[in-house]
């Protein structure tokens, strides 16, 4: 039966477990117990073929159901990867160019306060690689809750562009554009309007007609659940202090779906890894969704990354930001991928072209205890692949 559902995911035969293979099962499923995780799914894949699928845990305690092949998860900032692609499809298209600047599509943004210059300096590639200047979050203040907690009469994330548009006033450019990384959810919520006005469909039908059906991601969607497939979501915790607290299910992420609101079960991220590590003999296909010179303009490195709890890297070990996707340096191997957390989910995507490897892993538990911290555990599992996967022959 298991075969049956790996061969269903991206259409190729199962390889056989390996040795190195099963001793990567094993370090992954020790790591999840111990962080305290109540349910993740990992999936490796490597020269065109699925070689491991593990999920583990729980997708929901009350009632209890396990974690299965059609589990959805939240993906998070992964979400950023494939609104690059729309905006790459768009620029081979002639409908747009990567140094447009982002006013030229939203008039509103001449309202951005920029001490730095004109707005129009500021660019669709720069919104890509997180170096246009603009904060982090959304919302450009905090809130009057505690220590930082969310008010339970806020909305999860804004969820209208009027509301953007209203905080235009309050935004500001805070570093010379294109001259270093921050990075800005912010910016990609603009290339999702992007891709709204250029082409006329709201984001979520553009990207379902043009990336993910396309892909075969059949049972991908952006933000609530159809109700068809809201059995097969995943809920999602955090552990803190001892304590397991699950927070908003089926949520909305509003108008920065585009900067992370995807969700999918680990069958349709596999279909969407082959696509991003290629195949020669399905090239004519792929393009379709995007040209293979296209996707690899993509991963060209732009600018340096400073590591922080959000961009661990080892002793070592580097990260560099490119279009919409991170450049992870480790041991003479570039990994390509992105990856993301939100509401208690994390995730990872990441990929070796060269080598034709790839691994999607997703967690629906942020556990922040000191002694069992998923952060630390969500880069010391890529330390491990890299190691003991990609370094392999």
């Amino acid at each position: 039966m298991a075969a049956v559902v790996l061969m269903s995911c991206v259409g190729a035969m199962v390889a056989q477990e390996t040795a190195d293979v099963a001793a990567i099962r094993g370090y992954y499923e020790a790591g999840v117990k111990a962080n305290g995780i109540v349910g993740s799914t990992l999936l490796l894949y490597r020269d065109g073929k699925v070689v491991l699928l593990d999920g583990v845990g729980r997708q929901q305690l009350v009632p209890d159901v396990p974690v299965d092949e059609r589990t959805t998860y939240h993906w998070a900032s992964v979400t950023k990867t494939l609104t690059g692609i729309a905006i790459m499809q768009l620029r081979d298209r002639g409908l747009l160019e990567l140094d447009d600047p982002l006013v030229k599509y939203i008039p509103e943004l001449a309202a951005v306060h920029d001490g730095y210059g004109s707005i129009a300096q500021v660019t669709i590639r720069q919104a890509m690689s997180h170096s246009a200047g603009f904060r982090n979050a959304t919302w450009p203040w905090d809130t009057d809750a505690p220590a930082g907690e969310a008010t339970p009469w806020a909305p999860f994330e804004p969820t209208e562009w009027s509301q953007i548009v209203a905080m235009l006033p309050f935004t500001q450019i805070q570093f010379q554009p294109g001259s270093r990384f921050s990075y800005s959810n912010l910016g990609v919520v603009f290339l999702g309007e992007i891709i709204q006005r250029v082409t006329g469909d709201a984001f979520e039908v553009y990207m379902l007609k043009n990336v993910l059906r396309p892909l075969g991601m059949e049972r991908s969607y952006y933000d609530r659940s159809p109700w068809t497939l809201l059995g097969y979501r995943s809920h999602s915790w955090e552990r803190k202090d001892g304590k397991l607290a699950e927070q908003r299910f089926d949520f909305n992420t509003g108008i920065t779906r585009s900067n992370g609101g995807l969700n999918a079960p680990m069958g349709d991220m596999a279909r969407y890894l082959e696509f991003l590590i290629g195949d020669p003999g399905r090239e004519a296909e792929f393009a379709q969704v995007l040209k293979r010179a296209s996707l690899m303009e993509m991963l060209q490195p732009l600018l340096p990354v400073v590591p922080d709890d959000d961009f661990q890297s080892r002793a070592g070990a580097s990260d560099q930001v490119a279009h919409s996707f991170f450049v992870h340096t480790d041991k003479g191997l570039k990994l390509y991928g992105h990856a993301g957390w939100q509401n208690g989910f994390r995730s990872h995507l990441y990929f070796d072209p060269v080598s034709r490897r790839g691994y999607l892993v997703a967690y629906n538990t942020n556990a922040v205890d000191a002694t069992q911290n998923t952060n630390n555990f969500d880069f010391a599992l890529r330390d491990y692949l890299i190691d003991h996967f990609f370094q392999q022959r």
